[in-house]
């Protein structure tokens, strides 16, 4: 019996052990798989960075109202590509404030920088206020696809017709 038992008990520990090793290899791969998606992952996206950063950025100007003081974007339907690099101009000709507010498009955006007289600002803009006779350049790539609104935000200026759509499409 105490042979039987030693028998059995070895083959449950040799069992055990096997499972155990197997166990230990599937851990060290996935480290290794983690580890290997955590290096190049930097990596990939810093060829990416550095190709889109390479890129002459497409150019638009945008007014925020106009001379007249009308109450409108020109233009005031946009179209992007994403992966591309952009640089919006935006200028206000009026003699009111203006909002450049579209937070679902800036959500799907990275911006590079926004630049107003010696002030360059990076990281996530959601909004710009521009005062009379202001300009503005925004440097950024679109990312997710999709429609979005554009307004000013000053009460009475999206009801007036200061509004439109901006659209990032292939």
């Amino acid at each position: 019996m105490k042979a039987l038992f030693t028998k059995n008990s070895e083959n449950l520990y040799l069992s055990l052990a096997t499972r155990i090793q197997l166990l230990g290899k599937i851990a060290v791969l996935c480290l290794l798989l983690c580890l290997g998606l955590i290096v190049a992952n930097p990596a990939i996206a810093a060829n990416l960075a550095e190709d889109v950063l390479k890129q002459t950025a497409t150019e638009i100007k945008i007014s925020l109202g106009n001379s007249a003081n009308e109450l409108k974007f020109e233009p005031d339907h946009l179209q992007f590509v994403p992966g591309k690099r952009y640089l919006l101009r935006l200028n206000n000709p009026s003699q009111l404030k203006h909002y450049f507010t579209a937070k679902d498009f800036a959500d799907g955006i990275w911006t590079q920088k926004v630049e107003a007289g010696k002030v360059e600002v990076k990281g996530a803009i959601h909004e710009l206020e521009l005062k009379p006779g202001a300009e503005a350049e925004w440097v950024f790539v679109p990312m997710k696809q999709g429609n979005y609104n554009l307004h000013c935000s000053i009460p009475g200026h999206t009801e007036a017709g200061m509004k439109g759509e901006i659209a990032i499409a292939n």
